[in-house]
């Protein structure tokens, strides 16, 4: 399946979180001894969006080949540096292989990417097209269910502001995320699909980010996703500048283990991603199932349960690992016997992955307590799902 990465921070040359960490996103598209998926490789095509410093348009490069014997992606990663980045590795679940149905997609000053599938689309793709206005009907150029539901998106935005507006407050864009997800809910449920949908989905205007863990399903989990906070994303060796959370762009490094360094109160870099990009337990937070995450324009992070028939009020939900697991949509250390890999720098980081567990910490009760308010995340502090 699918792999999404999202940056958010002080100016960053994109080999640093696409082309030169060990476990960078390009490498989690071949590395399949890491993912334990059911399909080996995301090699389906690519994209990567971007914004320019002091520029609300972004910039899309897509392309079908694969993401790693891509030379163009390798050479722009090299030279484009960005405070806001969208990436994303694609194994074809709905659509042809074609640069259309790439993700992310651009509309104004939005990009939309998504990791997961909606079940049984086919059943009520014309029923969906049925709720838009002839502007996001006419919208996609690919034929993705992903692709159509940010159409979805963007209609049910139009109802209370002009998306081409530009920016957006947050709240909006989390309002509109919710009421997408919705939508598609009741489709699934009047179409009489049974089958969870895995709908991680994300969306920004360049200042904010909005982006959800979420599955239709009591008893299964969402796609994986996790976020790290920091000061800056750094080369775990051999590096004495870092190459995140600077004024300036740095020169690029050879591959390597990256950490996040956290010595500051203040997040200056946010990491959204599928699979942590680093194998250092201590940098990755699992995002809760059920919930949607923030980025405020200010570097605030907020997380919000996604409160509906599918939301579990217990401290610790009992949801089963089978389906997502089987969709190639979840993260899991690589067990001892795992074959070893012909990359060097991935073979290391399998091998510490399979000696040290990747379950989190618990957090303090304490902060169970409030199931509707946003939870403000400070660096260094684990919170876990009410």
């Amino acid at each position: 399946m699918c792999r999404l990465l999202i940056f958010k921070g002080e100016p960053i040359v994109l080999a640093h979180l696409i082309t030169k960490p060990s476990h960078s996103i390009i490498n989690q598209a071949f590395d399949s001894r890491l993912r334990l998926d059911a399909r080996p490789v995301n090699a389906d095509g690519f994209g990567v969006g971007w914004y320019d410093p002091g520029d609300t348009t972004p910039c899309v490069f897509q392309a079908i080949t694969p993401a790693w014997s891509n030379r163009n992606l390798h050479r722009l990663a090299e030279k484009i540096c960005s405070p806001l980045v969208f990436a994303h590795v694609r194994a074809s679940t709905s659509g042809a292989l074609s640069e259309e149905n790439c993700h992310p997609w651009i509309y104004g000053s939005l990009l939309w990417m998504h990791n997961g599938h909606i079940a049984g689309f086919k059943t009520f793709k014309r029923e969906l097209q049925g709720l838009l206005s002839d502007e996001f009907y006419h919208f996609p150029q690919g034929n993705t269910d992903s692709e159509w539901a940010f159409a979805l998106f963007l209609n049910e935005l139009s109802k209370v502001a002009d998306p081409r507006s530009g920016s957006f407050p947050y709240t909006l864009l989390k309002e509109t995320m919710l009421e997408t997800i919705k939508k598609i809910r009741e489709l699934c449920i009047q179409a009489g699909v049974s089958e969870p949908s895995l709908l991680n989905f994300a969306v920004t205007d360049g200042q904010s980010v909005v982006a959800t863990r979420y599955v239709n399903s009591s008893t299964d989990e969402a796609a994986s996703l996790y976020f790290s906070t920091g000061t800056s994303f750094e080369a775990a060796s051999g590096m004495d500048e870092p190459v995140g959370g600077s004024d300036e762009c740095h020169e690029h490094l050879e591959a390597a283990q990256y950490r996040m360094k956290k010595c500051d109160k203040r997040e200056r870099i946010v990491l959204i991603a599928s699979e942590p990009l680093t194998f250092e337990k201590t940098d990755w937070l699992e995002i809760p199932c059920q919930t949607v995450i923030i980025v405020t324009p200010k570097m605030n992070v907020l997380q919000f349960p996604i409160i509906d028939e599918f939301f579990q009020h217990t401290l610790t939900p009992n949801r089963s690992y089978d389906y997502v697991i089987a969709k190639g949509l979840h993260f899991l250390p690589v067990p001892p016997s795992a074959s070893p890999c012909k990359h060097s720098a991935a073979a290391a980081a399998a091998k510490q992955l399979a000696a040290t567990p990747c379950k989190l910490a618990s957090a303090p009760a304490s902060v169970n307590k409030q199931l509707a308010s946003p939870v403000k995340l400070a660096v260094g502090k684990q919170l876990r799902r009410h």
